[in-house]
């Protein structure tokens, strides 16, 4: 397998990371990917959080919910990276390298999106997904304690006193991708679970993330609010995108369903992902890297 440069390759990737649980990294990224499949985009779901399967339940619940109520909603090719068993810290990471590998070969052609889910922890899958990202998205809870993935924080000034582990990992990440095919990665944070009423503590965490975005490189958005209609949508599959009617959801549609179907449209106008660029398969590129080596070669030194 080639991972050729990204403008010979016709799968743009969009990562989904932050090392804190409950960021809302699989809600966000179901939304996304419905958001792509609705655009009348080919996408490929990868779950590399193979403990928790977040977005593998989400999808199970989608393909569950749409069999039961003879609906025709939307649907990803999903695939999980399952954690791998060895002796060695290096046995383990190349048989996971080698599957994650045989998903990335399956899809990088034949997909216009690949949309990852990763873990909340610092784990070879999650570091080798950062590393192969086109667009990088963090959700952030609007809270002090969330933002402590990105520094420690001085409570008199507010100002960042020492870069944390996650900052780190996303630089190197970055420079990984320039070091391969030149490509610098698109990291874009976005405000989650924010509260409808504004508050002090509020407007101290957006103008921390507003210093922090020029310093660390990356762009700020608003995602998703704390609506209780994005809890309701994960057992049945759903997603704000999805139609608004009693048949696909079971109820009457609120008010709170038609904003929350906003919100996604302006994440996903936010994040000014590429047109999806066709490859003709008998093309290869001249000097194109083998990428794969490589990255493995990086991630694990």
């Amino acid at each position: 397998m080639r991972f050729e440069s990204a403008r010979q390759r016709s799968a743009h990737v969009i990562v989904l990371g932050n090392e804190k649980g409950g960021s809302g990294k699989s809600t966000t990224a179901m939304h996304l990917i419905v958001a792509l499949l609705k655009a009348g985009h080919k996408v490929a779901s990868v779950d590399t959080d193979s403990r928790q399967r977040s977005l593998t339940r989400y999808i199970e619940n989608r393909a569950r919910w749409a069999r039961t109520r003879n609906l025709d909603l939307e649907m990803p090719e999903h695939f999980v990276a399952r954690l791998a068993a060895g002796e060695t810290v290096r046995e383990i990471e190349a048989q996971e390298f080698a599957t994650y590998a045989d998903i990335v070969d399956r899809v990088e052609n034949d997909f216009d999106y690949v949309v990852v889910d990763t873990p909340a922890n610092d784990s070879y899958l999650m570091r080798l997904s950062h590393a192969l990202a086109d667009t990088l998205v963090t959700p952030v809870n609007d809270s002090f304690v969330d933002l402590d993935i990105f520094g420690e924080v001085d409570p008199d000034n507010l100002a960042i006193t020492r870069m944390s582990h996650y900052a780190d990992l996303v630089q190197t990440a970055r420079q990984q991708r320039r070091e391969v095919d030149g490509v610098t990665m698109d990291w874009i944070v976005v405000r989650n679970r924010i509260s409808m009423l504004a508050s002090r503590n509020q407007q101290n965490l957006l103008a921390v993330l507003k210093r922090l975005a020029p310093t660390l490189g990356f762009r700020l958005g608003d995602g998703i609010s704390e609506r209780v209609v994005f809890r309701e949508f994960f057992p049945n599959g759903l997603t704000a995108l999805d139609a608004l009617d009693i048949k696909t959801h079971g109820s009457e549609p609120s008010m709170s369903h038609v904003s929350a179907r906003n919100e996604i449209r302006d994440l996903a106008a936010l994040l000014s992902l590429p047109e999806p660029k066709r490859r003709d398969p008998m093309f290869t590129a001249p000097g194109a890297k083998a990428r794969p080596a490589r990255l493995l070669e990086l991630v694990t030194e």
